[in-house]
């Protein structure tokens, strides 16, 4: 990766698990489309699976499910993503499934990143709320909710 630290955006991941390990493909032309549009910037794309008996391997775009055309990623790899990375992305599956791992550049933030990074600043802290607790803390903040007994 030929690209100066001081004019990326800020990067983040995803470890998105596909329970029995299917893996249908629709999300991608999606992803595809935020890669086209300069939204996101994908530097790697892996794919790991649990057995049965917990071991956790890598897979090749090959080995999914037909019907997923992901050879627009192929090469997607930085080298940012280490085995330690994949193990612990492992860890978090549940036995039988499957998940990718993406790490991503938000290229619509750079801009800003860089005129921050110019005065000094420094991201500190960053984060993600799973949409499904966002949506269990309004539920419980609902008149008559689960908090309002």
């Amino acid at each position: 990766m030929s690209v100066d630290i001081e004019d990326m955006g800020p990067v983040g991941y995803l470890v998105v698990e596909f329970p029995g390990s299917r893996m249908t493909g629709e999300g991608l032309p999606l992803l595809v489309d935020l890669v086209d549009r300069g939204i996101i910037r994908i530097l790697d794309l892996v794919f790991v699976r649990k057995d049965s008996d917990g071991s956790v391997s890598g897979m090749e775009l090959s080995d999914l499910q037909e019907g997923a055309d992901l050879s627009v990623f192929e090469g997607a790899s930085s080298g940012v993503l280490g085995q330690d990375d994949i193990d612990e992305a492992g860890a978090a599956l549940e036995p039988g499934n499957s998940a990718a791992v993406v790490v991503y550049e938000n290229v619509w933030a750079a801009p800003l990143a860089r005129a921050l990074r110019r005065g000094g600043a420094q991201l500190v802290a960053s984060g993600h709320i799973p949409v499904q607790a966002l949506l269990a803390s309004l539920d419980a903040t609902e008149p008559g909710g689960p908090a309002a007994a």
